[in-house]
């Protein structure tokens, strides 16, 4: 039988892999654990690395970022938290997405917490800068992530990635690689929060993004499919594409309940899937993110699985 090329839609692509490890911009510890957790663990009859291989990419690992650890506790009021420590690794994550993208391959990226999206989409947007091209994000999440330091209750980081790579916030954390903003605000779209700061709030309707933020109260009024096509509308006018990121916690706990900052009331399984089904088939797609999976608050594994999941269906697996 001949097998139809529609089903290997990686055909003459590639995908470089790339885990960072870092948990330490979070309040709970355990996501660092993720990467190895989802490249290791059986997703859908195989491994991730098989299974991306099954759809007829060419692949390959591009191990982990070099991460600088904290070597004692934040000091009580330290606020960005293991600032000195994020900036180091910020700054390694910005080489390797790099040289994936100078590789002519696509950056499939595994977290992490959700703070590494300043060092990761800086090596994108850096990459894209350099050709004098701006470049959108579509963010998936159940928070906001657009805190500072003068609003976080906090002070982990991994609340504020979003305002850090906008250019709002700590200075070595906005001119990381050297230029500020990484994200125009005009093609920044957010999809699933239901749990912000009031600080947040009000930086969102300064910004005037608020039509750029597609609320679980959007999604329930308009649905899915309607919210992810005008996020994609807003992302892909960037001349040089956009990225996604995407925070498991956007999804509902009942369906991913491995990770440390869950909030009632997310998507569902499919609305996470057919979110990603339908950017998969843009080409202005330019990379893949996803973290804050924490294996030590899992449960049978199913967290970890169900990223397995997302990365097959955004790099284009399809149910027929």
């Amino acid at each position: 039988m001949q097998i139809s090329d529609k089903f290997f839609p990686g055909k003459g692509k590639k995908v470089g892999l790339l885990g960072v490890p870092l948990g330490f911009g979070a309040g709970t510890q355990g996501s660092e654990m993720g990467v190895a957790a989802i490249r290791q663990s059986d997703i859908a009859g195989g491994l991730l690395s098989d299974q991306i291989k099954d759809l007829g990419y060419e692949f390959k690992d591009y191990g982990d970022v070099e991460i600088v650890r904290p070597q004692k506790p934040a000091e009580k009021g330290d606020n960005p938290r293991y600032l000195s420590e994020m900036i180091a690794s910020s700054k390694n994550m910005v080489a390797s997405v790099k040289k994936i993208l100078e590789d002519d391959a696509f950056p499939l990226i595994i977290g992490g917490d959700h703070s590494i999206a300043i060092g990761t989409f800086s090596g994108v947007s850096s990459f894209f800068h350099e050709q004098e091209k701006e470049i959108g994000m579509i963010w998936f999440d159940a928070h906001a992530d657009i805190n500072t330091h003068e609003t976080s209750p906090s002070g982990n980081i991994h609340g504020m990635p979003l305002a850090a790579i906008l250019g709002i916030g700590n200075d070595e954390l906005v001119n990381l690689d050297g230029f500020a903003p990484k994200l125009n605000k005009k093609y920044c779209a957010h999809i699933g929060a239901r749990d912000l700061d009031i600080g947040e709030k009000q930086r969102i309707h300064d910004l005037g993004l608020r039509d750029h933020f597609f609320s679980m109260h959007d999604i329930d009024e308009r649905g899915m499919l309607e919210c992810i096509k005008d996020a994609i509308e807003i992302a892909s006018q960037a001349p040089g594409g956009f990225a996604v990121t995407f925070d498991v916690d956007m999804i509902d706990p009942r369906f991913a309940p491995g990770s440390g900052t869950l909030v009632r009331g997310g998507t569902t399984y499919r609305e996470a899937h057919l979110a990603l089904e339908i950017i998969a088939g843009h080409e202005g797609l330019r990379s893949f993110e996803i973290v804050e999976i924490n294996p030590m608050l899992d449960r049978s594994n199913i967290t970890v699985e169900l990223a397995g999941e997302l990365i097959l269906s955004i790099l284009g697996k399809t149910i027929l």
